[in-house]
């Protein structure tokens, strides 16, 4: 997990985007904001979801070009796990599907713009890859 230490900055710069995309979004929804334990845990759950896709960046094949791997990446992610894990939890508490749909869409929203981010500052391999 070095890389995570290397890309630091931008791993840190799309954890901010992801939690200002997500007041946004509960702002949008008029859902009140979160109280500060929630938002510390939020900014916990960003960083470590921004450092998942960042080493996903890192390892990409650079043959179809870094930003449709950037954003392959995210999408990837996303409908690979975010997806369905919130439709099973979203479901299982009678959630709703426009919930569902609702928050995945944000979290699709988060994924992309964190990858932007960070493909944009540009993340560091770890050492000898």
């Amino acid at each position: 997990m070095i890389y995570v230490i290397l890309n630091l900055l931008p791993i840190a710069a799309a954890t901010a985007v992801g939690l200002v995309i997500g007041i946004v979004w509960l702002r949008a929804s008029d859902i009140l904001l979160p109280g500060w334990k929630t938002l510390a845990g939020a900014a916990l759950a960003e960083f470590w979801l921004a450092s998942i896709l960042a080493g996903a960046l890192i390892l990409a094949p650079p043959e179809a070009g870094e930003w449709v791997m950037a954003l392959g990446s995210a999408v990837v992610i996303w409908i690979g796990f975010v997806v369905p894990v919130l439709w099973v939890t979203f479901m299982a508490y009678e959630m709703g599907a426009r919930r569902t749909l609702s928050a995945a869409l944000h979290w699709l929203v988060v994924m992309v713009a964190q990858a932007m981010c960070m493909q944009w500052i540009g993340l560091a391999p770890p050492p000898g890859v």
